[in-house]
């Protein structure tokens, strides 16, 4: 039996080079950046020596990266902030953004009296631009889309959705957590005014993310207390975590080029390997560049999802149903349901996402193993028999 880790879009593990340069910030330099001194002045020069890491990583400017504890925390900060600093207005967003935009969305509305549209998406998870523009209005103050869906993998047109905003001065939040380890962003040529990340997608810390703000734009302060982050986010700097964000963006930036084609190559043979094997298997998503390189969404009448995690755990495989951040929920996929799947096809669906450690042998492995275990719990299901 082989371990196979197939569950990289819930998180990654930490590249060891990151880790090396956090350490010392836990032992050694652990001064507070707020204090005057100068051993506190090493731990401020190094926030800011990460926070020009990710600038460049996303062609921004330092001034414009403000770092969060997470991206969920970036997501309310676009979205509560807008609303804020806006004294209301129209918000829009799709079914089938991660829940950290939905439920800030629902939030909101039941607190704020925000007025909400929840824009539907093609059968692919795919935004329509005439849909867009039909519901927009002269009230419509934020436009909040996923750059790529967390359990799908589809890609959405963030060119033209930035540029449609833009043209009708609307600001554009786009959440990137597991865009943003995956494809090239450049936030000035796709017209993004603000952008959530999380460390922990990229091979570094759990516990740090970072928030995308244009320069000249101005939110509500997400955190109130110290003038740390300018001021808008109060709280003691997780130091460590921040430099090895700065790190692992920095290192993602530069294996891009040779590791978005591997495991392009590798997603598609584990596409291609599983439909051909598994009778009546359904690719939930998008196929070749309009899908994240690293994800695969497939599912299988007669199966259970979550038997199916454990049946593969027992082989060695981990994997997922969906979104990690809903992983104890017996409800099916939100996001599968607005493709318009059956109750039934959600139920039985199984995310794949491959990584930096993803190999040929590995692909192999999950392709004799899933058909057999697929085979075995259909002969068991009686919705199958029937």
């Amino acid at each position: 039996m082989q371990n196979v880790y197939l569950d990289h879009a819930a998180t990654t593990p930490m590249d060891p080079e990151v880790l090396e340069v956090m350490t010392p910030y836990f032992t050694e330099t652990f001064g507070n950046p707020s204090s005057i001194y100068s051993f506190a002045s090493k731990s401020r020069a190094a926030i800011e020596k990460a926070r020009e890491q990710v600038a460049v990583a996303l062609n921004a400017l330092p001034e414009e990266i403000f770092f969060t504890s997470s991206g969920t925390e970036a997501d309310n900060w676009a979205l509560k902030g807008t609303f804020e600093k806006a004294k209301g207005g129209h918000i829009i967003t799709t079914q089938i953004e991660h829940h950290a935009v939905l439920y800030t969305g629902e939030y909101l509305e039941k607190t704020g009296g925000a007025d909400v549209t929840y824009l539907p998406v093609d059968a692919e998870g795919r935004v329509r631009m005439e849909d867009l523009r039909a519901v927009v209005t002269d009230k419509t103050a934020l436009v909040s889309i996923m750059f790529a869906n967390n359990e799908i993998g589809t890609i959405q047109p963030i060119e033209e959705i930035g540029r449609f905003c833009r043209e009708r001065g609307i600001l554009f939040h786009t959440d990137a957590v597991q865009a943003a380890a995956q494809v090239d962003i450049d936030v000035k040529a796709l017209s993004i005014d603000m952008m959530s990340l999380s460390a922990h997608k990229m091979y570094g810390p759990k516990g740090t993310g970072a928030f995308y703000l244009r320069r000249g734009l101005k939110l509500e302060n997400f955190v109130h207390g110290g003038g740390q982050e300018k001021g808008k986010r109060a709280s003691t700097e997780n130091v460590a975590g921040i430099v090895g964000m700065g790190v692992a963006i920095e290192k993602m930036k530069t294996r891009l080029p040779q590791e978005k084609p591997r495991l392009s190559a590798l997603r598609d043979r584990l596409i291609d390997g599983v439909l051909k094997a598994i009778p009546h298997a359904k690719l939930n998503g998008a196929r070749g560049e309009e899908r994240l390189p690293n994800n695969a969404n497939f599912s299988f009448i007669g199966v259970e999802g979550e038997t199916l995690l454990l049946d593969l755990d027992a082989k060695g495989i981990s994997a997922s149903t969906g979104s990690a951040c809903t992983s104890g929920s017996l409800e099916p996929s939100h996001v599968l349901m607005a493709l318009g799947l059956t109750h039934e096809e959600a139920h039985g669906s199984l995310r794949l996402t491959l990584g930096r450690g993803t190999s040929d042998a590995q692909i192999d492995y999950v392709l004799d193993v899933l058909p057999q275990i697929v085979a075995k719990r259909r002969e068991m299901s009686p919705i199958w028999r029937a």
